[in-house]
């Protein structure tokens, strides 16, 4: 009697590949400070700007006639000041200038660190939400304070606009901070879920094509020609949106920032004045387009 021979193939989640794994366990007591691979590929990352800047100013960095690794950080270098100065106006040159090498670090930064997915057994470290979470909290939370430090309280009259009836003012100071505040969670939300769509979708027609192709078949053969050709077509384009990301995120921030400096619309601004043995006085000041 024959015995068959099946060959069994257990598909693989298109999740598995943002497992995090801790690579160095450590522990202290009950909480975890493991060395993980997104640590990994974040020093991988700084490891891979570090080495470019080093090929720039050891092989013949600032030549009048630049070399490839010069010009390519030239390129990087122009394209920050250029879009600083496009999205934030009303100011010197000089307070510029002060915003530039936080912009210039997250754009580098993600500008390295969304196409790192794309390279096989990698990962992408901005494939998870906690990460880009505290990444957009961490920099609106730098827009709130040079907001406060440029405008004053004057920076709260973003929240109401002028030519409000004032029974309508708790509303709308509440209905305008909702989407202010949701600012730090779209700066996240759009990076992470950008990364791990596109990430996700190469992985599933990727595995797909793979999988036709173990099955020993010239009939499963000729149909993997058409999920390897839509994985090959894909691979471009995810690039493309890997790095432009670092874009987008970026023109976000400078957005935000000018919003946050520039206040070009009139408001109110309330302040409760008390003289002694007196019941507090509320005044509305209406605050002008400056």
């Amino acid at each position: 009697m024959k015995s068959k021979v099946f060959l069994t193939i257990t598909p693989n989640s298109p999740l598995e590949q943002f497992s995090i794994l801790p690579l160095i366990p450590m522990n202290i007591g009950n909480l975890s400070f493991s060395f993980t691979n997104p640590s990994l590929f974040m020093l991988l990352t700084l490891s891979l700007v570090l080495l470019l800047v080093h090929f720039v100013t050891k092989n013949g960095g600032g030549n009048s006639v630049p070399n490839a690794w010069q010009s390519l950080v030239e390129l990087i270098y122009d394209f920050v000041p250029n879009l600083v100065n496009e999205q934030i106006g009303g100011l010197s040159g000089n307070v510029k200038q002060k915003f530039f090498p936080r912009i210039s670090v997250t754009f580098t930064f993600s500008l390295f660190r969304n196409p790192q997915g794309m390279i096989p057994y990698s990962f992408t470290v901005t494939s998870h939400f906690l990460i880009t979470l505290g990444l957009s909290f961490s920099i609106f939370i730098g827009i709130t304070i040079v907001g406060f430090q440029r405008n004053g309280l004057h920076f709260l009259s973003f929240s109401l606009p002028a030519g409000v009836p004032l029974p309508l003012a708790p509303f709308l100071v509440l209905l305008e901070l909702i989407p202010h505040c949701f600012r730090a969670l779209s700066l996240g939300i759009r990076l992470f879920a950008n990364m791990m769509a596109g990430h996700s979708s190469v992985k599933i027609l990727s595995g797909s094509a793979w999988t036709m192709l173990c099955m020993n078949d010239l009939l499963y053969f000729i149909g993997d020609l058409g999920p390897l050709f839509i994985v090959l077509a894909l691979t471009g384009p995810e690039l493309g949106v890997a790095i432009l990301q670092a874009h987008v995120s970026t023109i976000s921030i400078c957005i935000y920032l000018n919003d946050a400096t520039n206040l070009h619309q009139s408001g109110y601004l309330f302040i409760i004045e008390q003289k002694r043995g007196a019941k507090p006085l509320y005044r509305v000041y209406e605050v002008k387009e400056r």
